[in-house]
């Protein structure tokens, strides 16, 4: 399906709402129905027709129509929040006394509800190096039912062999889940590489503006149908019309976002390479990544988000570096139209600092829609003050 097509037409029938370019929020808690039997329906399957917001809602369905064909995936749901997609399709897919292998250090709410609250439920969570197909295999038990993935991950970029897990996942009957947040369906798509649930959080990319949240989860129709029949209508974690329409809005300029944001990462990285200041720099599509010809195979880009090592044995000068910058932001996330920084430091307790540990000096940017020399200008500036 053309890209073009699906970003700009794809489910949005303009001739139900007056040919209006962009389609209306329905802003609307429930529909009305004239027929006792079609109410009666509408109650026995609520993913067959609209009810009630908390599930199915015409401007949510024109996003839904859009994210799926994105994926290649025959459905998807669209959550308030990542942490919510995420949440909604692991404990759809494991009961008490189940088994997770993940990789190590996922996404913190990830890892939050594998330590904290599926142990409650007597749900075990293994960790793993996941860039060793072998580790995967080794780590299953009889009562694993779930892999989790993140590739790549969003500090050091470490990837999985995608196409590799679902072949080992498959013959066992074991459920794939991975976080294709870095990439997006436009520079890596899961699903046809035969991963089961591919997610990704619509805040980042999708939206683009930095002002609204949201959450993805893309699989087959049935996984589809058995989220929203349980955890999706259950816990109401469903996206909200007025934010599924910023989405829709920020999907119009992701193909255009995506290329100019590819443009700059790569002229900042070049300067940072060169910058004395600074011992390495981790970007997956770097030939200096030790993941190189993995990330060209599965992935078909890669922009916007990469770290740096600062060549220092002092925090204080990586805080100094941070504080110094006059128009990159300190703030979580990315792919809004702003340029940001976060030190891994910030996470550390200071005493526990460690200079020695090239992570602890670790700076992630991501590379907005400013001009290139505009970045690389308050970079250089705010290098100065490195020691």
């Amino acid at each position: 399906m053309d890209l073009s097509y699906i970003i700009n037409e794809l489910g949005e029938d303009r001739e139900n709402y007056f040919n209006a370019v962009s389609p209306p929020i329905m802003q609307t808690s429930n529909f009305a129905f004239k027929k006792v039997d079609n109410l009666r329906q509408a109650f026995e399957d609520e993913m067959g027709g609209y009810l009630y917001s908390r599930g199915l809602n015409p401007t949510v369905e024109i996003l839904r129509k859009k994210l799926a064909a994105l994926d290649g995936a025959e459905d998807c749901l669209v959550f308030n929040s990542g942490a919510a997609a995420i949440f909604a399709g692991v404990l759809a897919n494991v009961k008490a006394g189940d088994h997770i292998v993940s990789v190590k250090s996922p996404y913190t709410w990830a890892q939050r509800m594998f330590d904290v609250i599926l142990p409650r439920f007597g749900v075990t969570t293994t960790y793993i190096d996941g860039t060793r197909t072998d580790n995967w295999e080794q780590a299953t038990g009889n009562n694993t039912t779930l892999y989790y993935l993140e590739s790549p991950n969003s500090w050091d970029y470490a990837l999985q062999d995608i196409m590799a897990i679902a072949s080992v996942a498959r013959p066992k009957g074991i459920i794939t889940m991975i976080d294709n947040s870095y990439c997006s369906p436009l520079y890596q798509k899961p699903i046809e590489m035969g991963i089961d649930l591919s997610m990704q959080t619509a805040t980042k990319y999708i939206s683009g503006h930095s002002d609204t949240l949201g959450g993805v989860l893309s699989g087959s129709h049935q996984m589809m149908k058995k989220i929203f029949d349980s955890e999706y209508l259950n816990i109401g974690s469903g996206i909200q019309p007025f934010n599924a329409w910023l989405l829709i809005r920020g999907l119009r300029t992701l193909p255009a976002r995506f290329d100019r944001i590819a443009g700059s990462t790569l002229e900042v990285i070049d300067f940072l390479k060169q910058h004395p200041a600074i011992e390495s720099v981790i970007f997956p599509l770097d030939k200096t990544f030790p993941q190189y010809e993995l990330a060209r195979r599965q992935m078909s880009g890669a922009c916007g988000l990469f770290t740096f090592v600062l060549r220092t044995n002092k925090r204080e000068s990586i805080v100094r570096f941070c504080e110094s910058l006059k128009h990159i932001m300190m703030a979580v996330s990315w792919g809004g139209h702003e340029s940001l920084v976060i030190p891994k430091c910030a996470g550390i307790p200071p005493g526990d600092f460690d200079p020695s540990n090239p992570g602890h000096r670790y700076v992630r940017m991501y590379a907005g829609l400013e001009e290139p020399q505009y970045l690389i200008d308050d970079l250089k500036q705010a290098l100065k003050q490195i020691n």
